[in-house]
């Protein structure tokens, strides 16, 4: 797991926390959600919160991170990332040009979805990285980030194929 002093010595030492209000940087983003007491990160072994570009016009937000997610610290890493790396390729992207992420941060025990309450607990924190981003088209991939950006309880299949 990564240590509050690890993160510290990375972003800067002694830097205050800033709350969501006054954020307008990821890494003071980081540094808030490092702090932020949840059970999740009690059993995950690092943030993952993005990759990527953060001054990108697209924004992909996935799910949660995954086994291999968890131990490099980045999302869409390991299969998940190389399905994803050939998407954008396909359209002429690469990854670093976009911004990723995922509805929450933390990986979740044994890989299971995440409750309603987990996505309103980490809801704050993605809609900053929205805000700090400004991208203009924002790709959810899967129903949790359906959920958590769209506020629906559609499932994919009727959100599927259109503009939101």
């Amino acid at each position: 797991m990564i240590k509050d002093k690890e993160i510290n010595r990375e972003i800067g030492e002694n830097k205050a926390i800033k709350s969501i209000d006054e954020i307008t940087d990821i890494k003071d983003l980081v540094l808030l959600i490092i702090n932020h007491k949840n059970s999740l990160k009690k059993t995950a072994k690092k943030l993952a919160l993005f990759d990527g570009n953060t001054k990108s016009n697209l924004m992909v937000i996935g799910e949660a991170p995954g086994q291999e997610e968890d131990l490099q610290g980045l999302p869409f890493v390991g299969r998940t990332g190389e399905l994803l790396n050939k998407m954008l390729l396909a359209i002429k992207l690469h990854r670093k040009d976009v911004y990723i992420t995922n509805a929450i941060p933390w990986k979740l025990p044994k890989n299971r979805t995440p409750t309603d309450e987990e996505i309103l607990e980490f809801l704050p924190f993605l809609q900053r990285q929205i805000e700090i981003v400004k991208p203009k088209i924002i790709y959810l991939l899967g129903s949790t980030a359906a959920k958590a950006i769209l506020s629906t309880p559609l499932s994919l299949e009727k959100l599927r194929g259109k503009w939101h």
